[in-house]
């Protein structure tokens, strides 16, 4: 069973995270052996936290209850907070996760976190564009290592800009494997393109069972 810890944060850009928790919580669009998902909030403090748009959310659990490992996912949204030191800690612990096996998405002000950690100096990722990095973060060593896409999977790294969150949850949902392929990609496309036929087609993979 997967364990995907949600990080929450104030001021955490509610829609940058909705594409990967929705599915990921509700498994409506689940292949028929996919492995088991819990999602759980997670803090640095028992504190609710007000999100962007007005959300009261509370913790589930506190980072040093994370555990680490393959079956262990952290979520890492935007934010206009991350400069609080408080929030150091799931930092570090998205390190250790790293190098555990385990998976970590970060998406828009979550990768400058990271990039002050120096996660980022040796692998591929993204975040809000060329010279966003160097500009939040005077410690940031990586831009060989940039790519100029909306969202970036490194292995078990899957880095988005504040506009990448559609892709990102695909990445994410894609590295657990809990979509059949064909389904993964109706998915994507019709909620990238709105057109019908996208709607019909993800529908017709849940109908049929069919694997690609």
């Amino acid at each position: 069973m997967y364990t995907v810890y949600v990080y929450i944060i104030d001021t955490l850009a509610d829609w940058e995270l909705g594409y990967a928790t929705a599915e990921l919580n509700s498994g409506r669009f689940f292949k028929k052996d996919a492995p088991l998902v819990s999602l759980k909030t997670v803090g640095c403090t028992q504190e609710t936290i007000h999100t962007m748009g007005g959300m009261t959310v509370a913790p589930d659990c506190l980072v040093e209850d994370i555990t680490l490992g393959e079956q262990s996912v952290l979520l890492l949204p935007g934010a206009n907070t991350w400069n609080d030191p408080r929030h150091h800690a799931v930092i570090e612990k998205a390190g250790e996760l790293l190098s555990s096996g385990g998976t970590v998405g970060a998406i828009c002000g979550a990768t400058a976190a990271l990039a002050d950690f120096g996660l980022l100096n040796d692998r591929p990722h993204t975040s809000n564009g060329q010279g966003f990095l160097d500009m939040v973060s005077p410690d940031y060593k990586g831009q060989s290592f940039y790519v100029d896409e909306p969202s970036v999977a490194d292995n078990n790294l899957i880095t988005a800009s504040s506009t990448g969150g559609l892709l990102w949850a695909k990445q994410i949902i894609e590295r657990l494997g809990v979509f059949e392929a064909n389904t993964l990609e109706a998915w994507y496309e019709y909620f990238n393109t709105g057109k019908p036929e996208h709607f019909f087609a993800l529908m017709q993979t849940l109908q049929s069972g069919d694997e690609v």
